[in-house]
């Protein structure tokens, strides 16, 4: 180690060299590193999903689940497989044992589930996939008092154009329901030709359909042959022949049926700021950067507003660089602030020169971090800003250290390179323990497993990175700028000391020596208090007065209801409950808007209501989707916590009490965090008998909700709807 500090002290062309690729390097990164809201990492899960029309859930669950995990369950690499059975919908999850390739499961079972011969024959295509954390980046709403067709029509558009935007890839449509061609024959109809809806879909499936010939080699080459007759439009099956009479004649589709163009019989409203609407959901992919790809997005929308149809508008929801934004400013200005106020107190107590050199490993550190963490696949997103906001207050130590130290040679009259020699050297194992103590502490974070250990491992990367850099600064780089050249004059020389440095020397040869010889002539009672500061910590822990959560709530500026009636709840009197919400929710912001000042900015930012659907927001289960009519989901976008002197958490609990109890209602939840990691509290009960598990059940939640500050109590038994069974 001290070869190594003295030959750097002396090369100060080497030193330099050092700092500039140090700086370059990561000033290149800043260009080309992956930059995203949240973490995209692999789930360890995958998903089997098959639909199954008009299957009760018992089945679904007899007919596709139980086939599905008898064929699974002895693969290598499972280590969990978890089931849910819906009306005409199946899926089952399946957790992957740590440390085994994904893919490789995927395929081993996908081969089993296409291996199943036994499944319904009216059930769909299973669907394999990995689970993956989705990168949604920003939502746009069209809407307006516009049919729902035309409102689809343009988002399409608007959703092509998009994806052929520069640097965008990947954009879908969602809150609208699927196109579908109506053919409607009445029953008298088909009586009077003699006909079967059977024999009209056969002619329709026959008459539809692109079909390839093969192909036909001529002198002047080879010409492919091709059978063009899919139908897109209704128009287009009018003259589809039904039935083909002896003499020739023909009846056609358009004589015994009513042919339109319609959207599927789905439950399925989309609202923004009170209209209709339809979502168009923008993703950033590969190493696109999320900032380039809602900077594009945002840029045509402005170009193209001013050309929609009358009544039509574009709103901007879900903007998730808002809040990574947000964070990179507050790394800036935090790291900016640091800067001057270091620079201020070396400054004052020791030496301006001291003092530059000494700040300037602050960014160096930052740069050299940057440049590092790609190489661990790292990006710069919410969890890493963290990491190099929590490690700014520590990465400047050794630098102070060592400088302090080099500065404290040089006056007592040991030249320059002798005196940035033998400082850097005297300190170096210290800092190097301190270094390596606070990379111990982070390390264990790598070693975790699960899907929460890859997202963490954000954290002790960029901080094992960021004090690696300090450590190769303070040793390798600032003892030469402090030596300076081979005539450079001692730190201070020729200028009186400071009134400032006079002060620290007497307090520290004067008060601080004092107390100092009292600890050490008085050990053991030093040692006493020390055990008893422990035992008072340990003990306030313990006895519950300092509160632990492993995933502290951090507020975020939106409110969001879910609601979920009992299955088979007629989907309008879902939409009227969630209406009804909806407007609690606007009552109570007005109400907060009356108490503030009459020229604060209003609260309400706008709002989005989905009925049919539960859509998750952040965090690592975000972008799942459910959908059923029983189901509906309020978002309010606050404005900004910057702006606004009241809490979103304030707000929803507000808005709870306002909405009241809905005792229709199988759950109904509030939340205003930025970040879910699941629920707080969940109780898992298993039975063979369902009546005594769905009994024990409601007891237990009857019995929860005694307990003052517990609510949001559900579970996730959902009966099914009314079933009328017939026996022959």
């Amino acid at each position: 180690m001290k070869s190594i500090i003295s030959w750097f002290a002396e090369n100060h062309v080497a030193s330099n060299l050092l700092m500039m690729f140090l700086i370059i390097a990561g000033i290149l990164t800043i260009y080309t590193i992956k930059i995203e809201v949240f973490p995209q990492v692999s789930t360890d899960r995958i998903s089997i999903t098959a639909i199954y029309p008009g299957a009760s859930p018992a089945e679904v669950e007899e007919g596709v689940i139980r086939r599905i995990e008898e064929n699974i369950a002895g693969l290598s690499g499972v280590k969990r497989i978890d089931s849910t059975a819906r009306e005409s919908f199946a899926s089952v999850v399946v957790e992957v044992i740590r440390g085994w390739d994904i893919n490789e499961l995927v395929d081993d079972i996908k081969s089993n589930v296409d291996r199943i011969t036994t499944f319904p024959d009216e059930m769909e295509e299973a669907v394999v996939r990995e689970i993956e954390i989705t990168s949604e980046v920003i939502h746009l709403a069209v809407y307006g008092d516009a049919p729902e067709k035309t409102l689809k029509h343009l988002s399409e558009k608007l959703k092509d154009e998009i994806t052929n935007l520069e640097g965008v890839t990947v954009a879908d449509l969602f809150g609208v329901r699927n196109g579908e061609i109506h053919i409607e024959i009445s029953e008298s109809t088909l009586r009077r030709y003699g006909l079967t809806l059977g024999q009209v879909a056969n002619a329709i499936r026959r008459s539809s359909f692109d079909l390839p010939a093969g192909s036909v080699k001529t002198k002047s080459g080879e010409v492919l042959i091709r059978a063009k007759g899919r139908r897109y439009y209704a128009s287009d099956y009018k003259d589809i022949a039904v039935i083909t009479k002896p003499d020739g004649s023909k009846v056609t589709l358009d004589r015994i049926a009513n042919l339109r163009d319609g959207f599927q019989d789905s439950d399925l409203i989309s609202r923004f700021q009170g209209k209709p609407a339809a979502i168009i959901r923008v993703f950033r992919v590969s190493d696109q950067n999320a900032l380039d790809v809602v900077k594009k997005t945002k840029k045509y929308v402005e170009e193209i507003k001013g050309s929609l149809p009358e009544g039509i508008k574009i709103g901007y929801l879900n903007d998730r660089s808002v809040i990574l934004k947000s964070r990179i400013n507050l790394l800036m200005k935090n790291m900016l602030l640091g800067l001057v106020l270091v620079s201020i107190l070396l400054a004052v107590l020791l030496n301006m020169r001291l003092a530059f050199w000494v700040t300037l490993g602050i960014p160096i550190s930052f740069l050299m971090g940057l440049w590092l963490i790609p190489t661990m696949d790292v990006s710069i997103n919410m969890l890493s800003l963290f990491a190099f906001i929590l490690i700014l207050g520590i990465v400047v130590d050794d630098a102070i250290i060592i400088g302090e130290n080099i500065f404290r040679k040089q006056e007592e009259g040991l030249p320059p390179l002798k005196a940035a020699k033998q400082g850097a050297t005297e300190m170096g194992r210290p800092v190097i323990f301190a270094v390596f103590t606070t990379i111990a502490a982070f390390s264990p974070l790598l070693t975790g497993s699960g899907m929460m250990a890859k997202v963490m491992k954000c954290v002790p990367v960029v901080v094992i990175f960021v004090l690696l850099g300090s450590l190769v600064e303070s040793l390798m780089i600032l003892p030469a700028h402090l030596a300076g050249g081979s005539h450079a004059k001692p730190i201070g020389a020729g200028k009186k000391e400071k009134r400032t440095s006079i002060w620290l020397k007497k307090f520290i040869s004067g008060p601080y020596f004092r107390f100092l010889n009292l600890c050490i002539k008085w050990r053991y009672i030093t040692l006493s208090i020390s055990f008893f500061v422990l035992f008072l910590c340990v003990g306030t822990m313990n006895g519950g007065w300092i509160k632990f959560n492993f995933m502290p709530k951090v507020e975020s500026d939106e409110m969001i209801c879910m609601i979920t009636m009992p299955a088979g709840t007629p989907f309008d009197r879902t939409a009227e409950i969630a209406l009804k919400l909806e407007n609690a929710g606007r009552e109570i912001l007005k109400e907060a808007d009356a108490k503030r000042p009459k020229d604060s900015p209003s609260l309400f930012e706008h709002c989005r209501a989905l009925v049919g659907v539960h859509m998750a927001g952040h965090g690592p289960q975000g972008g799942s989707v459910n959908l059923s009519g029983n189901l509906a989901q309020i978002n309010i976008q606050l404005l900004e916590g910057e702006k606004r002197d009241v809490s979103a958490a304030k707000l929803v609990s507000m808005w709870r009490k306002r909405a009241g109890a809905i005792s229709e209602a199988e759950s109904i939840t509030f939340q205003s965090e930025l970040f879910s990691v699941g629920n707080p509290i969940e109780v898992h009960l298993s039975s063979d008998n369902q009546d005594m598990l769905i009994a024990a059940a409601d007891d237990l939640k009857a019995e929860l909700g005694t307990i003052p500050g517990v609510f949001d109590i559900n579970d996730s038994f959902m009966p099914g709807k009314m079933e009328m069974q017939l026996k022959l």
